[in-house]
């Protein structure tokens, strides 16, 4: 099949057709910024939970725990960058109405696009670890349930995905929306309590040179890095930009539809950065020079209630909002990685399968790892936090195959028309892609040859 037979197969097609262009949203020269702000808020939502997972939470409490403030930076330089990479797959969704895997279907080899398949599947099934694991320590801290039922338990969120699914995209918006404001109040209590340093924290946002020359403070802001931006937050974004019903013929309409999605992915992205942040500076206020605490979730659950680490602070009741927390972007998530997941199988491969299938086929494949490790080396929060680690070379690995075709499909004019990225569009992109690429190569080497 020729390449233009081939993107217009991919454009007759509709990316998450349930939801594609499901939600009406005013035209141009309707209600007002707010209004419309309100209209295409949502996808933004969804897309953030992707930039809270466990393996998210592990990173920011570590760099607190060891390095005070000092790699709030290190947050403030990734989620720019995040936003600079969602721009793009948000402007791929809504000018062209492809997915990122419909397009790369559409422009690539057979045998590439296999090659490409199987790296984010594996990338899909990485993110699905570390929601598994945060979810399976969370039951443990609220309810005592051991680590092997409660991974075992998470098969059943497959009901709870369906569940919110059949409300729509707009109510499972606004349930994510309402599930990160939870968990931002829950943090922002926490931190408010410890009392941090405001000099501190604004001196920990300048950016730091022994961070490049500090073995330790480089491997933990590669993974910062690595936890951030994950190859399922650029496919789930380039679809639920499609969500939004308008008249794409009208170029006013057009241009419209990619300001305010980045507005929406923008804000949403800030709320995600900010309670990365709380957890970094609770890390730093609570266990700097604790030494050992926060090693673990269950390490942070002891020491929130133990006046021995956290003084006149310690609160059981702060210790079990942590891990409702915990348990919240666990569930959550989910919602995120099931949709991210049917946009990558049927994008590449043009398979159909019903999402409870696709949902319980993932879920499963991801247990069967996670079970042969319990029962190899025990179920320990130890043994699972490193599942987590591993969970993110992973994900740095499928990273580039994921970023440099969406800057190469964005740079392109038979694809993108009036939107086609500009010169300097193009080169930043590129040139983070590359940094992006070195530092998660270093990043895996860190992790492999100690």
């Amino acid at each position: 099949m020729k390449q233009d037979d081939r993107l217009r197969a991919q454009q007759a097609k509709r990316s998450l057709d349930d939801i594609n262009r499901s939600v009406q949203v005013p035209g141009v020269y309707e209600t007002s910024f707010f209004q419309k702000f309100l209209a295409y808020s949502g996808p933004g939502a969804l897309v953030a939970v992707g930039y809270m997972d466990p393996g998210n939470w592990l990173t920011a409490l570590e760099g607190g725990s060891k390095y005070h403030d000092a790699l709030l930076s290190v947050l403030l330089m990734t989620i720019l960058v995040a936003m600079f990479m969602q721009s793009l797959s948000i402007k791929l969704g809504v000018v062209a109405r492809l997915d990122l895997a419909q397009a790369i279907a559409a422009f690539v080899p057979k045998w590439a696009r296999i090659c490409l398949w199987l790296i984010n599947e594996a990338a899909m099934m990485a993110t699905d670890m570390t929601g598994v694991v945060g979810t399976a320590i969370a039951l443990k801290l609220l309810f005592g349930l051991p680590l092997m039922w409660g991974m075992l338990l998470t098969i059943a969120d497959v009901l709870v995905v369906l569940f919110f699914l059949r409300f729509g995209i707009r109510r499972i918006e606004l349930i994510v929306l309402v599930s990160i404001l939870t968990v931002g109040i829950i943090f922002g209590i926490e931190v408010l309590r410890a009392h941090p340093s405001v000099g501190g924290i604004v001196g920990g946002f300048v950016p730091r040179p022994e961070i490049l020359t500090n073995h330790g403070m480089l491997v933990l802001s590669l993974g910062i890095m690595g936890a951030t931006i994950m190859p399922h937050n650029i496919y789930l974004h380039s679809s639920l930009a499609q969500s939004r019903r308008y008249d794409e013929h009208i170029p006013a309409q057009v241009t419209e539809a990619l300001r305010f999605g980045r507005w929406d992915s923008n804000v949403h992205l800030v709320a995600a950065f900010l309670i990365n942040a709380l957890l970094l500076v609770l890390g730093a206020t609570l266990f700097y020079g604790v030494g050992g605490h926060v090693t673990a979730f269950q390490g942070v659950y002891n020491g929130l209630k133990n006046p021995a680490i956290v003084g006149n602070l310690a609160s059981p009741i702060m210790s079990t909002l942590f891990a409702f927390a915990l348990l919240i972007t666990g569930l959550i998530s989910s919602i995120a990685s099931t949709l991210a997941g049917q946009i990558v199988m049927e994008g590449y491969l043009n398979i159909q399968m019903p999402l409870w299938e696709r949902r319980l086929l993932t879920r499963a494949v991801t247990l069967i790892p996670i079970m042969i490790i319990g029962f190899i080396m025990g179920f320990s929060e130890h043994n699972f936090e490193q599942v987590i680690v591993y969970a993110q070379v992973a994900l740095s690995i499928a990273l580039p195959f994921t970023l440099f075709p969406l800057v190469a499909l964005t740079d392109r004019r038979d694809l993108m028309g009036d939107h086609v990225n500009s010169p300097g569009i193009r080169w930043v992109g590129y040139l983070l892609t590359g940094v992006i690429t070195l530092l998660n190569l270093q990043l895996i080497v860190s992790v492999f040859v100690p």
